[in-house]
């Protein structure tokens, strides 16, 4: 609606955060699907009681004593560093991002395996990369960003349709097809990858040499995506069969609209 503003942004943010913040469970989670929302919870403005949610996740950090998961090479397992480093940036405190720099520093001393990329499936995009270029900020080391760009593009050569500029899922999507012929590309999978260009490109400097690399595959993304939006607003679980699939997609539509939003806040995008 027009009529929509922001304090009423506001408020639908802290009821949403508020009912989730006391239905966390007692034992803190470390996996891929709580370090989106400790994401979210971390994004929330100082106005809106956002101090109030960073405490929160301070506190669900030092439960889990800074550690990332427990796959030394999985992506899903490094999401949760997004919000360590969000927490080291706010403290300066060492302790919250000593754990994951080391693990940062063992999968960057892993060999690559030739027959399966490290982020086979396209959703780890979001997951690991941020986290590397997090990493490259706080300690001003290169080689987070160089190895971040190096698997992304591993990663993008096998599965971004350089033609549709979506991602398949994984290569076993490759050459799967809708009912209506159209390629297989999965709402959430390319949401998360939007997702983690915007989360990449607010960590990367301005005079960096592979800015106009993400700025661009933003552009392509934003593009493809807004041709298919459905006439609610939403995008459907398969983006190019809307028929097959008439129930909106919530997740991938949240990560579209965020990286659009903010690549018409940065300039990026045409409002």
């Amino acid at each position: 609606s027009p009529k929509f503003t922001r304090a009423d942004l506001a408020k639908a943010m802290k009821l949403v955060a508020d009912w989730q913040l006391t239905r966390m469970p007692a034992q803190p989670q470390v996996d891929w699907t709580w370090a989106a929302l400790y994401a979210g919870f971390m994004a929330v403005p100082d106005p809106v009681a956002g101090e109030k949610y960073k405490q929160a996740m301070r506190d669900i950090a030092d439960k889990l004593d800074w550690q990332p998961g427990p796959r030394v090479e999985h992506a899903d397992d490094q999401a949760i560093g997004q919000m360590y480093m969000e927490q080291y940036f706010i403290h300066k405190d060492k302790k919250m991002m000593d754990p994951m720099q080391a693990r940062l520093d063992v999968e960057i001393a892993t060999p690559d395996n030739p027959v399966k990329p490290l982020w086979w499936w396209c959703d780890a995009l979001f997951m690991a990369p941020p986290v590397f270029a997090d990493m490259a900020k706080a300690t001003g080391e290169a080689k987070y960003l160089d190895f971040m760009d190096r698997e992304w593009t591993i990663t993008t050569d096998l599965l971004y349709d350089k033609n549709q500029h979506l991602y398949s899922r994984d290569a076993s999507y490759l050459d799967k097809h809708e009912k209506n012929g159209e390629k297989i590309f999965w709402s959430r999978g390319n949401g998360w990858v939007m997702g983690g260009i915007v989360r990449v490109l607010q960590q990367l400097p301005k005079n960096s040499p592979l800015r106009p690399k993400y700025v661009a595959q933003l552009k392509q993304m934003a593009a493809a995506t807004l041709a298919i939006q459905g006439k609610d607003g939403l995008w459907r679980p398969g983006l190019l069969d809307a028929d097959s699939y008439p129930l909106p997609e919530v997740s991938g539509s949240a990560f579209i609209a965020y990286a659009m939003a903010y690549g018409v806040n940065e300039k990026i995008l045409d409002r």
